[in-house]
């Protein structure tokens, strides 16, 4: 089928960032969010982005300009309903995507495809929860949206070729590569990556190292272009910790055991860059480590 309007829902550091690099492709975008204010400031982040772009010469003025033209922000669900495709991009909460899918389900045209932004959480179990599991995939975005290259394409136990070949379109016109996942917990990048990050908490934890030392071993002796530690704070410690449940309740292996130290951050409220701290402290000048 074809694409012309796709909806975005949640106006979020990933959702503002789909919204971006799929209006610069020509999509019309309806950005929903529940809070104006939320909304205002993705608004802000696209047009800085799109400025950068300009400014080194990736894109031209006039495509930013009418990229920008092309996104309309709504606070009624209702309104995003009608598109051909809908991103789910909202937090990484099952219960609240669920609300969110029954919230649109009474808005919905015939043929519109549903998509979770969901980086762990099972996209059969979601997709039984509305009424076109055969339309529902996973399409999840790398963070930052308008620089990572790669999009996971997960299907559900019930999703059709049309859809998925409806969504990879889509990651082509984007310009990024699709990696194929099949419908286990954390799909492909995080089943690797987080764990990676989980057991640089427990290298912390037990003292094997400081924060500043397993990151500089990594970095260098890895060639990583960040530290596990220093890359959990980008992502946010309380999302590498919620993926890290989610692989130790789905595949009840001990050897994803969320590290207590990783708990314990999150618990202090200490989530990270979006927090001002994590295993780092970013509230002076320089990122400090905080062990």
């Amino acid at each position: 089928m074809e694409i012309g309007t796709i909806g975005v829902i949640g106006a979020g550091q990933m959702g503002n960032g789909i919204a971006h690099v799929m209006a610069l492709a020509g999509y019309d975008v309806v950005l929903n969010d529940i809070n104006q204010e939320v909304l205002d400031a993705a608004m802000a982040r696209i047009e800085k982005n799109m400025g950068r772009q300009a400014g080194r010469g990736a894109i031209s003025e006039e495509d930013m300009v009418a990229a920008l033209g092309r996104i309309r922000l709504t606070l009624d669900q209702a309104e995003v309903g009608p598109s051909d495709l809908i991103i789910e991009a909202a937090t990484e909460r099952e219960d609240i995507k669920n609300k969110i899918f029954e919230g649109l389900a009474p808005h919905l045209a015939e043929h519109t495809i549903l998509t979770s932004n969901t980086s762990s959480i099972s996209i059969t179990r979601l997709a039984s929860r509305t009424d076109r599991p055969e339309r529902f995939m996973g399409f999840h975005f790398m963070n930052p949206v308008p620089v990572m290259k790669l999009v996971e394409l997960i299907r559900g136990i019930a999703t059709d070729e049309a859809t998925y070949n409806a969504c990879l379109g889509i990651v082509e016109s984007l310009g990024k590569t699709a990696s194929s996942s099949e419908d286990y917990p954390a799909f492909i990048v995080n089943r690797i990556l987080i764990p990676m990050i989980n057991e640089a908490a427990y290298a912390l934890y037990e003292g094997v190292g400081n924060v500043a030392s397993i990151d500089n071993a990594m970095k260098l002796g890895a060639n990583h272009p960040m530290g596990p530690l220093e890359l959990g704070d980008f992502i946010g410690l309380d999302t590498c910790l919620a993926i890290m449940h989610v692989l130790h309740d789905g595949l009840a292996d001990t050897k994803y055991r969320p590290c207590p130290l990783l708990t314990k951050y999150v618990e202090a409220g200490w989530l990270g860059r979006k927090a001002g701290r994590g295993f780092y402290d970013y509230r002076g000048e320089v990122p400090v480590p905080t062990r």
